[in-house]
This record gives structure tokens, sequence and C-alpha cells, in this order.
């Protein structure tokens, strides 16, 4: 059966990607020795996948995207680990705002653009 998710970010500057998460994000990883370079395959701890509609609610409250898939990382405390991936050089965009599912901000992934990181509200599943 299913043991694991393997996400994959597609980067324009994979190695300052790789650099980050190594040295910012402190990621321990396993090195693909058949990849020329060889690659780092990360690994980034616990996950869970939640399942959104491309559409709903109504009125002011309607909303509708296209299909797509979407990494965020997970923290306890946004304020504390926000503070702690600045001082490693890590850049926010804007500040922390409220999703309703949790507290967000931005993080820009060196090569990648932005990915998501928050404090969720909800239920968490990852330590099913």
């Amino acid at each position: 059966m299913i043991k694991a998710i393997h996400g994959l970010i597609y980067s324009d500057d994979p190695e300052a990607t790789r650099a980050f998460m190594r040295d910012v994000l402190g990621w321990p990883f396993v090195v693909e020795p058949d990849s020329i370079p060889p690659w780092p395959i990360f690994r980034t701890g616990p996950s869970e996948m939640g399942v959104h509609p491309t559409s709903g609610g109504g009125g002011d409250e309607a909303y509708s995207t296209t299909r797509h898939h979407s990494i965020s990382l997970m923290c306890d405390d946004i304020v504390v680990t926000k503070a702690e991936l600045e001082a490693k050089g890590a850049v926010f965009d804007g500040e922390v705002r409220e999703f309703g599912f949790g507290l967000g901000i931005d993080l820009e992934l060196p090569g990648a653009g932005p990915i998501l990181l928050y404090q969720p509200k909800h239920p968490e599943a990852y330590d099913l």
C-alpha cells in the first residue's frame, strides 16, 4: 500500500532551492547517486493531505480556482518560526495574516517562488 508522499518542487534555480532546504530549513537528506550532479532528496517530516473544492460559497463568500496542487509548511508558532527562519536569511512576503484555517505568511523559496508557512487552527492529521 502507499507508504509516503513524495513531493516535488520545480525550481528555476534548483541549487539555491536545495541550499535553502538544507541550510535554512535544516532538512536532512539522502543523495540520489545516479543523478549528475547528485540530487538530494529531503526528509520533510510528517505530512497530511487535504482536498479542497475548486469552487463554492455564495455572494461575497463565493470563490473559484483552477485545479492545482499546493504545498504548505506547518508550524506550531508562526511568530517564533518566522523569526528563527529570518535569522537564517529567509525572506517573507507581507505580514502574518488570518486565513480562517490558521495564521499564515508566504515564505520565499529561492528559485521556486512563495510557499505558505502556516500555524493551523484545524485538527492535525499527520500524527494519526
